[in-house]
């Protein structure tokens, strides 16, 4: 644990939490590097052993607290028993971290680790921040929602129920560097050319099995008609190992290169986790949606019907999935991918970030009560 030096208790202090899934995450980092930028004291709680510590971790001036942390599932588990006992050391935790640290404001991005900060900071009288990536509210949200100063939404019918005060449509927030890809570079880094149309095949974590299994039966009918770059997932390329196809690139995940892939893709599978969608309808890439079947609440589900019924995408359901339904989607998808482009061009949130930040900055204490 880093210690709080006096000096940078003049400045505004944020304390960031959220984590479980990537998405949690990357919102956080969009955030962590504007406020970086305006100079605030900034502190990220999350789980000791967490793919947020890891993340964070490459930036040296944010102090990273790893607190005691369980997960409420919606199913029975002897864990359920003991679970609720590390939530409660790590409202603790954080009731005396978020003290120590004289925070202004709390942003909680999601994930059950996230409950036991939105706790503290509410036991602490600090205004607390949550975000709902998805369109419906998560369990870890909804413990949270009677804490929360302000609740901020990437869909508007999210948090229809709650007061008109508390909720504030952001929109969803994109990763401005993903608009920095370069077409030319993209090509070079797969060796592609541009005789054909390239798809980007995105499987995610959870997902990646299915449709890698499904992307295997049919990915020679595929070739006749794309070039195919296939993200399959980390720690799954093994299984591709020694298939060379021209036309065919597989990786385990994009790092850098992802703006370079986005930016020469003309089509897009992928899984239907909320800031995936909004950063393809940011780069206006028509996308084919496969949403989990097995999620927690069906969150991919209802986020990918909201975005067929907007017309920003075409729906596959997994139990409908096989080589030849997914090779009749894709050709249909490509076939009238300007119809999806021009309602994408309909829709902005180019701005959602620097919303967000408003909003945070509104939100903020702007004074330390006596005795904190």
């Amino acid at each position: 644990m880093k210690t709080i030096e006096r000096n940078e208790i003049s400045r505004k202090s944020i304390v960031f939490t959220g984590g479980g899934s990537a998405g949690h995450i990357m919102i956080n980092l969009v955030l962590i590097k504007k406020f970086r930028e305006e100079g605030w004291n900034i502190h990220y709680i999350g789980s000791k052993h967490g793919m947020e510590k890891e993340l964070v971790s490459a930036y040296e001036d944010v102090h990273y607290y790893g607190i005691s942390s369980g997960k409420l599932r919606r199913y029975w588990d002897w864990n359920n028993v003991k679970d609720p006992f590390k939530v409660l050391k790590g409202i603790v935790q954080s009731y005396f971290l978020i003290r120590k640290i004289k925070a202004n404001v709390v942003f909680a991005a999601g994930g059950f680790v996230s409950v036991p900060v939105v706790i503290g900071g509410w036991l602490n009288r600090v205004p607390v921040l949550i975000r709902e990536p998805d369109r419906t509210f998560g369990l870890a949200n909804r413990i949270s929602l009677p804490f929360a100063t302000k609740v901020c939404t990437s869909y508007e019918e999210t948090g229809n129920e709650l007061p008109l005060y508390k909720v504030v449509h952001i929109g969803g927030v994109v990763r401005e560097e993903l608009k920095e890809g370069s077409l030319l570079r993209g090509m070079h880094e797969t060796g592609f050319t541009r005789d054909k149309p390239v798809l980007l095949m995105m499987g995610g974590s959870q997902g990646a099995r299915i449709l890698n299994e499904v992307l295997a039966t049919c990915i020679d009918d595929l070739l006749t008609d794309f070039q195919v770059v296939h993200l399959c997932g980390k720690g799954k390329a093994e299984q591709f190992s020694g298939v060379e196809r021209t036309g065919y690139k597989v990786m385990e995940y994009a790092g850098d290169e992802l703006p370079d892939l986005l930016a020469m893709a003309d089509v897009v599978v992928s899984r239907a986790g909320s800031t995936s969608l909004f950063e393809l309808l940011s780069m206006r890439k028509p996308m084919l949606l496969v949403p989990l079947s097995n999620g927690s609440r069906g969150e991919q589900r209802v986020n990918s019907e909201a975005f067929q019924q907007a017309g920003y995408a075409e729906v596959l359901p997994e139990e409908d999935l096989n080589g030849q339904t997914l090779t009749e989607a894709i050709r249909a998808l490509y076939r009238d991918r300007e119809s999806y482009i021009n309602q994408m061009k309909t829709v902005n949130h180019d701005h959602a970030a620097d919303k967000l930040v408003t909003l945070i900055k509104q939100t903020a204490k702007t004074t330390i009560p006596e005795g904190l």
